[in-house]
């Protein structure tokens, strides 16, 4: 058995609609199209003879072991995960969802829209709702002033811009 690893924090079940069907065209990729190329070329490597040298088939297992990793993860997390196709009501504040543009104390601006934990993507502007800055952004309005503190020491961010897909 491997080392021990304690199990780890749950996120939270909030995703948007383009978030669930990348997991689901993730889980379709891996289950209907890799698995059964693996499971072909593990079925081939098989019949070479000896296994324990057998680099294709050592390969392959281990990455069948992988992909079906991955697909128990896809297949439970999808089925508790909570789609948030709506507009919040109060468009003027920062909730799941939104665009938000952030000026900070240079007047440099960022832009970054609040989605779950399991679409998060920093290159593309994608913040989770889980980081420390999207906890501090959830809530504020116009011209709200958000402190994130970090080891570095307290940057400040005055919340500029506030947009929701589809307004």
């Amino acid at each position: 058995m491997g080392r021990y690893r304690p199990p780890r924090q749950r996120g939270s079940r909030y995703i948007t609609p383009e978030g669930e069907q990348t997991l689901r065209e993730e889980l379709h990729q891996l289950w209907k199209v890799e698995r059964p190329q693996v499971t072909s070329a593990v079925h081939e490597a098989a019949k070479n003879g000896d296994r324990s040298e057998n680099g294709d088939y050592i390969y392959g297992k281990r990455r069948l072991r992988e992909i079906d990793s991955r697909v128990r993860f896809l297949r439970k997390r999808l089925d508790e995960l909570e789609v948030v196709d709506r507009i919040p009501a109060d468009t003027g504040k920062v909730r799941f969802g939104a665009w938000v543009t952030l000026e900070d104390e240079d007047g440099q601006e960022q832009r970054w829209r609040i989605v779950g934990p399991d679409e998060f993507d920093v290159k593309s502007g994608k913040l989770s709702m889980d980081s420390p800055l999207a906890r501090g952004l959830l809530g504020k309005g116009l011209d709200d002033e958000v402190v994130l503190h970090s080891p570095a020491g307290e940057k400040h961010y005055w919340v500029t811009g506030i947009h929701y897909d589809g307004v």
